[in-house]
Protein backbone atom coordinates (compact mmCIF):
# COMPACT_ATOMS: atom_id res chain seq x y z
CA UNK A 1 0.00 0.00 0.00
CA UNK A 2 1.13 3.60 -0.56
CA UNK A 3 -0.11 6.65 -0.58
CA UNK A 4 1.13 10.63 -1.11
CA UNK A 5 0.65 13.75 0.99
CA UNK A 6 1.26 17.60 0.06
CA UNK A 7 2.75 18.40 3.39
CA UNK A 8 5.61 21.01 4.84
CA UNK A 9 8.68 19.54 6.11
CA UNK A 10 8.97 20.99 9.65
CA UNK A 11 11.96 21.97 11.98
CA UNK A 12 11.96 20.41 14.79
CA UNK A 13 14.90 21.96 16.48
CA UNK A 14 18.16 22.29 16.04
CA UNK A 15 19.06 21.10 12.62
CA UNK A 16 16.83 17.72 12.79
CA UNK A 17 13.56 17.70 10.67
CA UNK A 18 10.15 16.12 10.16
CA UNK A 19 7.42 15.49 8.98
CA UNK A 20 4.26 15.14 10.85
CA UNK A 21 2.23 12.33 9.63
CA UNK A 22 -1.96 12.17 10.41
CA UNK A 23 -2.96 9.55 12.90
CA UNK A 24 -5.73 8.07 10.31
CA UNK A 25 -2.69 7.72 7.64
CA UNK A 26 -0.98 5.68 10.24
CA UNK A 27 -4.12 3.80 10.95
CA UNK A 28 -4.15 3.08 7.56
CA UNK A 29 -0.99 1.00 7.62
CA UNK A 30 -2.57 -1.45 9.41
CA UNK A 31 1.01 -1.79 11.28
CA UNK A 32 0.22 -0.19 14.69
CA UNK A 33 2.00 2.60 15.77
CA UNK A 34 5.54 2.36 14.02
CA UNK A 35 5.17 2.13 10.45
CA UNK A 36 8.17 0.95 8.49
CA UNK A 37 8.17 2.93 5.20
CA UNK A 38 9.82 3.79 1.91
CA UNK A 39 9.44 7.39 1.44
CA UNK A 40 9.95 9.37 -1.92
CA UNK A 41 10.07 13.22 -2.26
CA UNK A 42 10.50 14.35 -5.36
CA UNK A 43 13.57 11.83 -7.04
CA UNK A 44 14.96 10.57 -4.26
CA UNK A 45 13.75 7.06 -2.10
CA UNK A 46 14.86 6.35 1.70
CA UNK A 47 13.79 3.86 4.59
CA UNK A 48 12.51 4.69 7.34
CA UNK A 49 9.72 4.43 10.16
CA UNK A 50 7.08 6.72 11.29
CA UNK A 51 7.32 7.18 15.14
CA UNK A 52 4.75 7.86 17.89
CA UNK A 53 5.78 11.02 19.44
CA UNK A 54 3.71 12.49 22.29
CA UNK A 55 -0.09 12.92 20.37
CA UNK A 56 1.53 12.13 16.86
CA UNK A 57 3.31 10.27 14.42
CA UNK A 58 6.29 11.70 12.51
CA UNK A 59 8.76 10.93 9.74
CA UNK A 60 12.01 12.38 10.35
CA UNK A 61 14.11 13.76 7.57
CA UNK A 62 17.78 13.66 8.18
CA UNK A 63 19.84 16.28 6.59
CA UNK A 64 21.28 14.08 3.93
CA UNK A 65 17.77 13.04 2.55
CA UNK A 66 17.57 16.56 2.50
CA UNK A 67 20.05 17.34 0.76
CA UNK A 68 19.87 14.68 -1.89
CA UNK A 69 15.86 15.45 -2.32
CA UNK A 70 16.90 19.07 -2.46
CA UNK A 71 14.59 20.22 -0.01
CA UNK A 72 14.96 22.21 3.27
CA UNK A 73 12.33 23.16 6.30
CA UNK A 74 9.77 24.86 5.75
CA UNK A 75 9.36 23.87 2.22
CA UNK A 76 5.66 22.44 1.19
CA UNK A 77 6.57 18.82 -0.40
CA UNK A 78 4.64 15.72 -1.98
CA UNK A 79 5.64 12.48 0.04
CA UNK A 80 4.68 9.42 -1.15
CA UNK A 81 4.56 6.53 1.30
CA UNK A 82 5.05 2.94 0.88
CA UNK A 83 5.26 0.03 3.90
CA UNK A 84 8.47 -1.52 3.69
CA UNK A 85 8.31 -4.99 3.66
CA UNK A 86 11.87 -5.75 2.51
CA UNK A 87 14.09 -6.88 5.29
CA UNK A 88 16.33 -4.62 6.77
CA UNK A 89 20.40 -5.76 6.62
CA UNK A 90 23.62 -3.99 6.80
CA UNK A 91 26.37 -4.56 4.83
CA UNK A 92 29.75 -4.03 7.12
CA UNK A 93 32.36 -2.06 5.67
CA UNK A 94 35.68 -3.89 4.96
CA UNK A 95 37.14 -3.67 8.06
CA UNK A 96 34.57 -4.72 9.85
CA UNK A 97 33.45 -8.05 7.55
CA UNK A 98 37.16 -9.22 7.76
CA UNK A 99 37.36 -8.85 11.64
CA UNK A 100 33.86 -10.60 11.96
CA UNK A 101 34.94 -13.83 9.49
CA UNK A 102 38.09 -13.68 11.96
CA UNK A 103 35.78 -13.78 14.87
CA UNK A 104 32.55 -15.91 14.85
CA UNK A 105 32.00 -15.50 18.50
CA UNK A 106 31.21 -11.28 17.68
CA UNK A 107 29.68 -12.20 14.27
CA UNK A 108 27.22 -14.18 16.00
CA UNK A 109 26.71 -11.00 18.31
CA UNK A 110 26.44 -8.80 15.41
CA UNK A 111 23.74 -11.28 13.84
CA UNK A 112 21.49 -10.75 17.04
CA UNK A 113 22.11 -6.76 16.76
CA UNK A 114 19.12 -5.20 15.82
CA UNK A 115 19.14 -3.02 12.49
CA UNK A 116 19.42 0.21 13.66
CA UNK A 117 22.72 -1.08 16.19
CA UNK A 118 24.28 -2.64 13.08
CA UNK A 119 24.34 0.60 11.04
CA UNK A 120 25.11 3.01 13.96
CA UNK A 121 28.56 0.48 14.12
CA UNK A 122 29.19 0.25 10.56
CA UNK A 123 28.01 3.75 9.70
CA UNK A 124 30.92 4.86 12.67
CA UNK A 125 33.76 2.93 10.95
CA UNK A 126 33.10 3.74 7.44
CA UNK A 127 33.02 7.69 7.88
CA UNK A 128 35.78 7.52 10.14
CA UNK A 129 38.54 9.34 7.75
CA UNK A 130 41.56 7.78 9.07
CA UNK A 131 43.08 4.22 9.21
CA UNK A 132 43.82 4.37 12.48
CA UNK A 133 40.29 5.98 13.61
CA UNK A 134 38.47 2.98 11.50
CA UNK A 135 40.64 0.70 13.56
CA UNK A 136 40.06 1.91 16.93
CA UNK A 137 36.60 1.95 15.71
CA UNK A 138 36.44 -1.98 14.76
CA UNK A 139 38.14 -2.75 18.12
CA UNK A 140 35.51 -0.84 20.04
CA UNK A 141 32.45 -2.48 18.00
CA UNK A 142 34.49 -6.15 18.57
CA UNK A 143 34.70 -5.45 22.05
CA UNK A 144 31.19 -4.80 22.54
CA UNK A 145 30.09 -7.81 20.39
CA UNK A 146 32.24 -9.86 23.08
CA UNK A 147 30.33 -8.02 25.86
CA UNK A 148 26.78 -8.73 24.11
CA UNK A 149 24.81 -11.73 26.14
Amino acid sequence: MSLTLHTVLTATGGNTTGIEIPAEVVASFGRGRRVPVVVTIGDHAFRNTIAAYRDSYWLGVSAENRTRAGIAAGDAIDVTLEVDDAPRTVEPPAELADALADDPAAAAAWDTLSYSHQRAHAEAIAEAKRPDTRARRVAAALKMLHATP
